[in-house]
């Protein structure tokens, strides 16, 4: 055990993780030069597309250094403020992390929300700059905002490159000398965290885990100190990144055990496993493992088929078991008919998760418009009710007060960008707190703002007016009262519950008429003329008419009176107007998700 060290790496999106990853698995010839490939440890192909690492992903070194050999468990981290929960987990797993910043970007929002993370676990830091090799690199002044957000000396950051691998040896050796071995009893009844699980059809549950105490063989059986489930291990191993089976793993160890466990509830990320049939299995404590998530943003999604409605639960059940941050239940609604209310992170994971049904079980959701959790207060009554869905609104004079949530919102950008950043924020209806220099020409801004308007598309607008500099992260702050009505969508008359949404009352008629005419632009045109409607109960605020198809009747006449020309004309317009009675508009699927973008 003294020669087990276990570390993450923790980093802004894009601060090359990945890269540097790979190089390590490289030099210590974890993976040999003909089957290396970019994004190694990325092995989803929605990560290897957009670049962007989504689940965490485990990896066991071997490097000898002084003649002595050490096994280097190494846990790849996402660096996207939706999946900060898996990088929560990996930290729970490991002693050590390492800091990685941007020689050309420099310390951003989740660098110092990461970090604070891992501080808080009571983690050896490593700090490290990285992209040293390209000409943009400026190494002194990040090393002098590494100092100033950690405290430590100057001379102590190295200096590497994940691309040409210059100094990563020098980090190895670091890595070796700096992180703690692990702290646990090998004599003692086997306790393990299980930081991660993925699902096998085969072996069943596939748990991640971090051993504290105690080993396991092939022949033991498992209990889980949570769930109370009780398996036999199918198989035991680690990670080369791919599988490799072993006959045991002991106290410092990170792999992972197949249990056999076919259903999600048996096996969850946080708890404790253990070994059944022991005499005092009562006095095996659980290990501390982490908060249980809290959903940001909820929306529900409905089986475009209401036959798929079994089929979509089993696949949201597979998801749930390797994404511990998505939650689901059942729902249903008068409209949509039964579906299923999920919770997300952030409107990322919704992309995420929506592309991966897509992918991995051909299934196209209908997905209603994202919202928070609200709490409602009604008139002559005390109990306080939460609002996951616009639809659950009862009529406005029933209500007393709606609280929504509002976030602690931090924002790093250049200082030359402050006042485009000051006028972005002017639109949203954040309140500015705090503003703190980091160095001559980056500053930190704090405001406190409504949840709502920072999930939907304020990521993209703050890249946009900052040229792609400025970076945000956001914790959950307080509730507060605020003045909100509910925006309801009507097409051809009939309100569309999926497009309905809780909007500021100031706001909504110019919400109203950006949804009308987005709409009329997204849904295909019919034979006949639709209304598409933005209205408040029963009051029509922004109007739109999607106009019909147009067949030329008369293309067919050769001449003669216009009186038969009109006759053609008004013989159209009367099937139209009978059409319009009876027609109804059938809306694509992609229009839900298109509607959110602005």
């Amino acid at each position: 055990m003294k020669n087990i060290r276990n570390f993450c790496i923790i980093a802004h999106i894009d601060h090359g993780k990945s890269t540097l990853s790979d190089r390590l698995l490289e030099l210590t010839g974890t993976v040999t030069k003909r089957e290396m490939k970019e994004q190694l440890l990325d092995t989803m192909d929605l990560e290897r597309e957009r670049g962007i690492t989504i689940k965490l992903q485990p990896v066991q070194m071997k490097y000898s250094l002084n003649n002595q050999e050490y096994i280097l468990n190494l846990i790849d981290t996402p660096g996207h403020v939706d999946f900060a929960y898996e990088v929560s987990r990996s930290l729970a797993a490991v002693e050590g992390a390492i800091l990685l910043v941007d020689a050309t970007q420099g310390v951003q929002a989740q660098t110092i929300s990461n970090l604070y993370l891992a501080i808080e676990q009571g983690l050896e830091i490593i700090p490290v700059v990285n992209k040293i090799d390209l000409p943009n690199a400026n190494v002194e002044k990040v090393k002098k905002e590494i100092v100033h957000i950690l405290g430590c000396d100057k001379n102590d950051i190295l200096e590497v490159s994940g691309k040409t691998g210059e100094g990563v040896h020098s980090l190895l050796k670091e890595i070796v000398k700096k992180v703690p071995m692990p702290q646990g009893d090998i004599n003692k009844q086997l306790r393990a965290l299980i930081f991660d699980s993925v699902y096998d059809s085969y072996k069943g549950v596939l748990a991640y885990v971090r051993i504290v105490d105690g080993e396991i063989s092939k022949t033991d059986d498992l209990y889980m100190l949570m769930t109370k489930g009780e398996s036999n291990v199918v198989e035991l191993g680690y990670f080369a990144p791919q599988y490799v089976s072993c006959d045991k793993l002991s106290a410092g160890d990170i792999g992972y055990i197949a249990t056999g466990f076919k259903s999600v509830k048996d096996c969850k990320v946080g708890d404790t496993v253990t070994i059944a049939n022991q005499q005092n299995i009562d006095l095996v404590k659980p290990l501390p493992g982490y908060t249980e998530v809290q959903p940001m943003v909820y929306a529900s999604f409905y089986p475009a088929d209401g036959g798929d409605y079994n089929l979509m639960r089993d696949a949201l059940d597979k998801l749930t078991l390797n994404d511990g941050a998505f939650t689901f239940e059942p729902e249903s609604n008068q409209a949509l008919g039964r579906g299923f209310r999920c919770g997300f992170l952030g409107l990322l994971h919704l992309e995420i998760i929506q592309a991966r049904l897509d992918r991995e079980f051909n299934i196209m959701p209908i997905i209603t418009t994202p919202s928070v959790v609200y709490k409602l207060h009604k008139k002559n009554s005390d109990k306080i009710i939460n609002i996951y869905s616009p639809t659950e609104l009862p009529d406005p004079s029933q209500i007393e007060s709606i609280e929504e949530p509002y976030v602690k919102l931090e924002i790093i950008t250049p200082s030359n960008y402050l006042g485009s950043v000051m006028e972005l924020m002017g639109n949203t209806r954040a309140e500015y707190k705090t503003t703190e220099y980091i160095d001559a020409e980056r500053v930190q801004l704090t405001f406190e703002a409504p949840l709502m308007d920072i999930i939907v598309d304020f990521y993209d607008q703050l890249k946009s007016v900052s040229s792609g500099y400025a970076s945000m992260n956001y914790e959950l702050a307080n509730y507060r009262v605020s003045d909100l009505v509910k925006l309801d969508i009507l097409v051809a008359g009939e309100r569309v519950e999926a497009f309905s949404r809780v909007v500021p009352r100031d706001k909504a008629q110019k919400e109203g008429k950006f949804i009308v005419e987005k709409l009329k632009k997204i849904l295909p045109r019919q034979n006949f003329a639709v209304a598409i409607q933005a209205a408040i109960g029963g009051k029509i605020i922004a109007r739109s008419t999607l106009s019909a198809f147009r067949k030329d009747v008369t293309a067919k006449l050769y001449g003669g009176d216009v009186t038969r020309k009109r006759k053609l004309l008004e013989k159209q317009k009367k099937g139209k107007k009978k059409m319009k009675n009876i027609g109804k508009v059938s809306i694509p699927s992609k229009a839900f998700l298109e509607i959110l973008t602005k």
